[in-house]
């Protein structure tokens, strides 16, 4: 087998103590990826960091500012970094490696997050045969969010040997009988374009089109699922001529014109930030499971904010793109 792991892959992983932790329950392994957990180690650190010549232990002692258990739920404040070790190690072996991701739930949130391991010169990456611990990288830019010990902020993707992108010639005999992207006919246009592009939906300017994080809010409870009121933390903004303007620094959820689909036989990534539709990010979730939107397909949320420059999007303006 060649590519990406599904879950009877990852059964088999952890039975064979190759990704093992003591905290580890079946309900962390999804279709095609597996769910990372924090520890109860934490800290509040100087600065950003990567570990290329040595293990990440080695660095901790020059930048760490506070110490942190996470057995009691503490508060992350907005822009400050934390560094947690992850509940998961992992001994690979057979040529596999892997990529990480933020959760969909984590980046609809704004938790800029990303992985840190030993010997390795980029952040999310999981070196082929990689043996040892992992560490997430947390900073809260538009809410004071409260964590404890065993919530799931990130998710692993582990490959075998190599993996393909679908080119686009096969991305469209895939559509061709899968039909890949759901949209109105009358909007239907060429989307497979170096993978599927993605259009904002800005049509309707009599109901809410998009949100955008409130500033000095409540603290926000990672853990608690239909807890929060929404006026507390987002602002409703409806469309004006069909567009929106994206303002600096500030952050937005919106949702694409097409409805989604992932063949159970694939796997789905998207690119998180792409100069040529513009100079934003409008995902910082990456991962779509095989199944993802069958079988009426799903709309993809989309989060968006810039740093530069304020920048206008239109109505059905692409605004992201999938690699199969």
């Amino acid at each position: 087998m060649i590519g990406s792991l599904i879950y009877s892959d990852y059964l088999n992983l952890v039975k064979n103590n190759k990704i093992y932790s003591k905290e580890l329950d079946n309900s962390q392994i999804q279709p095609s990826s597996i769910d990372l957990s924090l520890s109860e180690e934490c800290y509040e650190i100087k600065h950003s960091f990567l570990s290329p010549n040595t293990r990440v232990r080695a660095k901790l002692k020059d930048i760490i500012k506070k110490k942190i258990n996470l057995n009691k739920k503490y508060i992350f404040k907005l822009n400050k970094i934390y560094l947690v070790r992850l509940n998961e190690k992992l001994k690979l072996d057979n040529n596999i490696f892997g990529h990480c991701n933020p959760k969909s739930s984590t980046g609809r949130l704004d938790i800029f997050c990303r992985t840190i391991v030993d010997y390795s010169d980029e952040y999310e990456k999981i070196p082929k045969n990689y043996y040892g611990e992992i560490f997430l990288e947390i900073t809260t830019r538009s809410f004071n969010i409260e964590f404890i010990k065993g919530e799931r902020l990130n998710q692993l993707r582990l490959i075998y040997n190599r993996h393909n992108y679908l080119s686009d010639l096969e991305l469209t005999k895939l559509d061709n009988t899968r039909k890949l992207v759901i949209t109105k006919k009358k909007l239907r246009k060429k989307y497979i374009d170096n993978g599927i592009k993605l259009s904002v939906n800005l049509s309707n300017e009599n109901s809410i089109i998009a949100y955008c994080a409130k500033e000095d809010t409540p603290i926000l409870r990672f853990n608690k699922i239909r807890y929060h009121k929404i006026h507390d933390f987002w602002k409703p903004i409806k469309s004006k001529n069909k567009s929106i303007l994206i303002e600096k620094n500030k952050f937005y959820i919106l949702r694409s014109k097409e409805l989604v689909r992932i063949p159970s036989f694939t796997a789905g990534e998207m690119i998180p930030y792409d100069t040529g539709i513009g100079d934003f990010r409008a995902h910082y979730a990456g991962f779509f499971d095989p199944g993802f939107g069958n079988y009426r397909g799903s709309y993809a949320v989309l989060e968006v904010k810039t740093y530069e420059l304020p920048f206008l999007i239109a109505d059905g303006q692409t605004i992201a793109r999938i690699k199969y």
